[in-house]
């Protein structure tokens, strides 16, 4: 599941306010100002990716999200990992960890995550 930029905006903004039609779409995404023609051209596309569907209501579409934002991101992120890592998670943690200013709060949260995924597996 490869989203462009515009799709993943699209699809953030139906995850939060759907049903939604594309002049609702358009008005609740962020940067650059869109014509409505071309929301609703990649709203009809992602509908036959089976990424939305919409009903109808008299002339206007309303459009709902058929993949939860949970499905995307974890396809997004495996697909990251697997391209620029070649499937190493411990690359990629590393990569972020050397790469992005990190406060002691992340740090003290991201050990939490690692000790819980360690007693949920049954590890020492």
């Amino acid at each position: 599941m490869r989203l462009g930029e515009l799709q993943l905006r699209i699809l953030k903004v139906l995850w939060r306010s759907a049903p939604a039609t594309v002049s609702e779409v358009r008005d609740q995404l962020d940067g650059d100002e869109l014509a409505y023609t071309t929301v609703a051209t990649m709203l009809r596309k992602m509908e036959s990716r089976q990424l939305v569907r919409h009903t109808a209501e008299g002339r206007k579409f309303h459009y709902h999200p058929l993949v939860t934002e949970s499905e995307v991101s974890r396809n997004m992120s495996d697909d990251l990992v697997e391209r620029l890592f070649e499937g190493s998670l411990t690359q990629a943690v590393t990569h972020l960890l050397q790469t992005r200013d990190i406060d002691d709060a992340e740090l003290a949260e991201l050990e939490r995550l690692i000790q819980s995924r360690k007693q949920t597996e049954g590890r020492p």
